[in-house]
């Protein structure tokens, strides 16, 4: 079936031919054209224009052809969140309350809360009651407007229930509407076990959990917490580069709670991107300036947890690209809404509505891989976006921070 999208008022972040994502200057720039028409066909965009140019003749051949009238409404691409830990047991509201109180992230995690206390509650449920709650939150995200995400394992934190997490995000992969990459963070914490001789866990993600990941081809990434308290540059080196022999291309966890070398070491293995970055200093920038590694900010984190904004001003003027991912997760980023975390890069990062739309599109379809099918109104491309309630222009999607403003979603050229 073909679908004609007709008199959109503003059709966002068009670009005949995109580049890979932005940067610096260029994150302020943004492509729209007013009262605009769009056309799918085969599940992916075919067309797009001005309204005075559309001629109906051409889509006379159609098979099935269904117009929407998207008349006062704007049509983005759908979201492309980069960075989510959406396959996990249970939610974690008793540690929001230890939050509250007054412990830091690091104190719940010494004593055993955090991603050891979802770990555990992963060991205890099944693969297919774990699906389930994955799948209801692949859903609510795509409704939110999200319509690719990047997922990581790390709940597992043995061999047994990291494959059997991978397994769950394979099924969400085929299951759902969303473009799905999967990444493998077996590193993401040092069970309570092994607290006394990290190497040893290190070494059993490296010689046990890597090569079943891979012969299995479970993951097309791998990422590493590598942070203070949790695992060292000299652990992530290792582990990455028994990940790349293995075909895994790098992510990171980097820089969330202090300069601990985690964006120097992802640069140095070619990372996709570094994500969290809370901690950025002149150096730590000057590493990114001559790479291909996505600096990524995770908002809703920073948000939650009430910890320091990374600068993204200070990265954006340097000349580098910033992406803006969700963090989807049960213990400090309990919310997937892209929109919101639009409007915390406004808000609380001081970016322009224009940086944060390339941010959360063409920039995290960059960190995640994606970049040649998404996160852009781009013939050719995969048919994922999303038309909005009848709004003045797109700096109100940021603007109304708590309001739901999506009508209509579209993925893979159909209404979902």
């Amino acid at each position: 079936m073909s679908l004609l999208l007709t008199n959109i008022k503003q059709l966002i972040q068009v670009e005949d031919s995109p580049n890979r994502y932005k940067a610096g200057e260029e994150m302020k720039k943004l492509s729209v054209i007013e009262n605009a028409f769009l056309y799918i066909d085969e599940g992916k965009i075919d067309d797009y224009g001005l309204m005075d140019d559309l001629d109906y003749d051409q889509f006379a051949e159609a098979d099935v052809l269904e117009e929407i009238n998207c008349s006062g409404k704007l049509v983005c691409p759908s979201y492309c969140d980069s960075h989510t830990h959406i396959v996990y047991p249970s939610s974690r509201e008793k540690e929001f309350v230890d939050k509250i109180n007054g412990l830091s992230y690091e104190e719940i995690a010494r004593r055993g809360g955090g991603i050891l206390n979802s770990a555990k509650l992963l060991h205890e449920t099944s693969e297919d009651e774990l699906f389930d709650q994955a799948f209801e939150r692949a859903i609510e995200i795509a409704g939110l407007g999200t319509g690719a995400a990047e997922i990581k394992s790390g709940y597992g934190l043995n061999t047994e229930d990291e494959m059997k997490m991978l397994r769950v995000i394979r099924r969400l992969k085929y299951e759902t509407p969303l473009t799905i990459k999967s990444t493998f963070l077996g590193a993401h914490a040092i069970p309570m076990e092994y607290k006394a001789d990290q190497t040893k866990y290190v070494d059993l993600v490296i010689n046990e959990m890597i090569p079943q990941v891979a012969g299995e081809g479970l993951a097309d990434y791998i990422d590493v917490f590598c942070d203070k308290g949790f695992f060292t540059v000299e652990d992530t080196d290792r582990i990455l580069m028994t990940g790349m022999k293995y075909g895994l291309k790098p992510k990171i966890h980097a820089n969330e709670l202090g300069l601990t070398g985690g964006i120097q070491v992802g640069v140095k293995y070619g990372a996709l991107s570094v994500d969290h970055l809370e901690f950025v200093g002149d150096e730590e920038i000057a590493v990114l300036k001559g790479s291909e590694t996505m600096p990524t900010i995770l908002p809703g984190a920073a948000f939650f947890l009430g910890m320091q904004l990374s600068p993204a001003r200070k990265m954006m003027e340097a000349g580098l690209p910033v992406a803006l991912a969700s963090d989807y997760n049960p213990g400090s980023s309990p919310s997937g809404n892209m929109k919101f975390v639009q409007s915390l890069g406004c808000i609380k990062y001081k970016m322009l509505p224009e940086e944060v739309i390339n941010a959360t599109t063409i920039n995290t379809a960059y960190a995640m891989g994606v970049d040649e099918c998404l996160g852009t109104i781009t013939r050719g491309k995969k048919a994922n976006v999303f038309i909005t309630k009848e709004v003045s222009c797109y700096e109100f999607l940021p603007y109304a921070y708590g309001s739901d403003l999506i009508d209509t979603v579209i993925l893979n050229g159909e209404v979902i």
